[in-house]
């Protein structure tokens, strides 16, 4: 600004305004000053390089121009705090161009007072930083990921071990430490070299990353080992034992796949992976990395290509889930499935119905009930053809039904899982086996369980509408468990709410229970839904159920499931 003047100079200065203006435009820090007002009166020309704003275009604004809009209020607070107190701030800030490019600089602040002492005005230098940033954080990225991987290094994976172990301290919740060491890779780097080799790393950090999730860790802990550090498993050893040795097998299955090199070869990779688990600071990331290191050895002596727990007991445990797993492979196909029938009763304990139960009988071993098998079957996929075969065994149960005059009008009740109904061709499969049987789908019924009607509801409804439309009914199983509400209910074409037999076991001595069931038996009513209730098993609670209005009953109380063909011989 040129009727701008600096401060009066001392007579023993030789320097003119005209003087400190020209030294000012030599220097390469932007400096601006403004008036006791925060309004800007001059700006040097290293300030125009960087902020893109001519004099006359920014002279008469005040700094709030340069603002991004990241810093909070409370940061300017603080600056102007520390300006009224002491005259002078300096530190980090974010700033925007004209261009609208946000910058990086280091800004300093000095306040500038008259010969009276009174406010003048401000003079603020500051200089970009970006490249300074730029350099901390590759010097950050360089100490704590691995140059070829990107993954984080043995450093990084410490202390995020350390920071997991707090955090699990102060949730309950256990984690698992997993080392991967590739098998054979020493062969392979010697005889195809260190760039195949560092092709198949690179490989395997990318199928690692695929088969977590983002609230976990891979690390590259050096050559041809890496480790994944899993959190918030579960509050139970043994539960977060088998979910750490499903990610495990996961992991495993994965680096099965072959891994295409050069020339159109291709590797095929096995991995040996040691487990060990961990909950709160009971044991030091030394130890941890000590413990899943030995497991790791110990699963190269089983032979390699394999997944060991350092504590034996959850290697028990994921042992009996690999053998349950491999049988259940086959199981269908072995046709190793048995059907189970339990009736329902109406309110003068007339037979209404049953429902479809699943029991798996292995040759030479005992009857696995579905508590076993069924979380099994939900997190390998294998659900979706049983359950698909219980449909169609539903269905030619109802056929034998409708041509036997007892039971004729008896309707029958199948459990659907999530992942079943999620199929995309699922109202397909239902109206397909309706037509291959040549049944009346009044007869079918289909149980649903809450944690269904959470996720992607308007396409959960547009299912059951499409079957609802053919004349299939839904029951919403083990109501009072999960989080279904009167506005869900509205909203999803049930015909009938099961009460949970946890409600039901102490109805007549635990007045919470009682209650929550009268409630439940009073709302069906209201939304005109038939209420059943599960678990009955003596005649206080068939009375309670029938004084407050229950009207249908299932429980060992009318009979104990029976296989499907024992059921239909019944008199």
């Amino acid at each position: 600004m040129s009727d701008f003047e600096f401060p009066e100079a001392p007579a023993d200065n030789p320097l003119a305004a005209g003087d400190q203006h020209a030294i000012l435009n030599q220097i390469g820090a932007a400096v601006m000053f403004t008036d006791a007002d925060e309004r800007i009166v001059w700006t040097n020309d290293a300030f125009t390089r960087l902020t893109g704003y001519r004099p006359e275009e920014i002279v008469g604004q005040t700094p709030k121009i340069l603002a991004s809009g990241r810093q909070s209020a409370i940061f300017y607070t603080r600056m102007w705090q520390a300006l009224d107190s002491t005259g002078h701030w300096e530190g980090e800030i974010w700033n925007r161009r004209k261009n609208g490019e946000i910058y990086p600089e280091w800004l300093i602040i000095n306040r500038c007072d008259d010969a009276a002492g009174d406010l003048s005005g401000y003079v603020a230098t500051f200089s970009d930083i970006s490249k300074l940033k730029h350099a901390e954080s590759e010097v950050q990225h360089l100490a704590f990921y691995d140059p070829l991987t990107a993954l984080p290094n043995r450093r990084l994976l410490r202390d995020r071990l350390q920071q997991a172990c707090m955090v699990g301290k102060r949730r309950g919740e256990h984690g698992a430490l997993l080392i991967i060491d590739i098998d054979n890779f020493k062969i392979l780097n010697d005889t195809l070299g260190h760039d195949i080799g560092d092709h198949l790393l690179i490989e395997i950090a990318c199928r690692l990353r695929q088969c977590i999730r983002q609230c976990d860790t891979a690390a590259r802990q050096g050559g041809d080992e890496f480790a994944v550090m899993l959190e918030d498993l579960d509050p139970h050893p043994q539960s977060a034992a088998v979910s750490a040795g499903a990610i495990a097998e996961k992991i495993r299955e994965v680096l099965s796949h072959p891994v295409p090199l050069a020339e159109g070869h291709e590797h095929y990779c096995t991995a040996s992976i040691g487990v060990t688990l961990f909950r709160g600071r009971e044991k030091s990331v030394d130890t941890l990395l000590k413990q899943a290191d030995i497991a790791m050895y110990k699963a190269k002596e089983a032979g390699r290509n394999a997944t060991r727990f350092f504590d034996q007991a959850m290697q028990t445990t994921l042992d009996h889930r690999a053998g349950l797993e491999a049988g259940l492979r086959h199981a269908l196909a072995r046709d190793e499935f048995v059907l189970y029938a339990q009736p329902q009763v109406n309110a003068e304990g007339a037979l209404s119905g049953a429902e479809l139960l699943l029991r798996w009988q292995p040759p030479d071993r005992p009857l696995v009930l579905p508590n076993d098998f069924i979380p099994l079957a939900e997190e390998s996929g294998l659900i979706v053809p049983i359950g698909l075969w219980v449909l169609h065994s539903a269905c030619a149960t109802l056929r034998r039904w409708a041509a036997d005059p007892r039971r004729a009008g008896l309707a029958l009740a199948v459990n659907v899982s999530a992942r079943q109904f999620r199929q995309p061709d699922f109202v397909e499969q239902v109206a397909g086996a309706l037509a291959r049987h040549g049944i009346a789908p009044q007869r079918l019924k289909l149980e649903l369980t809450e944690s269904l009607l959470l996720d992607k509801v308007d396409e959960v409804v547009a299912k059951m509408r499409a079957l609802h439309a053919l004349g299939v009914r839904f029951s919403l199983d083990d109501f009072g468990t999960g989080y279904a509400s009167l506005a869900y209910l509205k909203r999803f074409p049930f015909e009938q709410l099961k009460i949970d037999r946890s409600f039901i076991r102490d109805i007549t001595s635990d007045p919470d229970d009682a209650a929550i069931v009268r409630a439940i038996v009073a709302m069906g009513d209201a939304l005109r839904l038939d209420v059943v209730a599960e678990g009955v098993e003596n005649e206080a609670q068939y009375a309670y159920l029938t004084e407050h209005g229950c009207r249908a009953f299932q429980g060992y109380l009318f009979g104990r499931p029976v296989p499907l063909t024992d059921f239909e011989a019944a008199p």
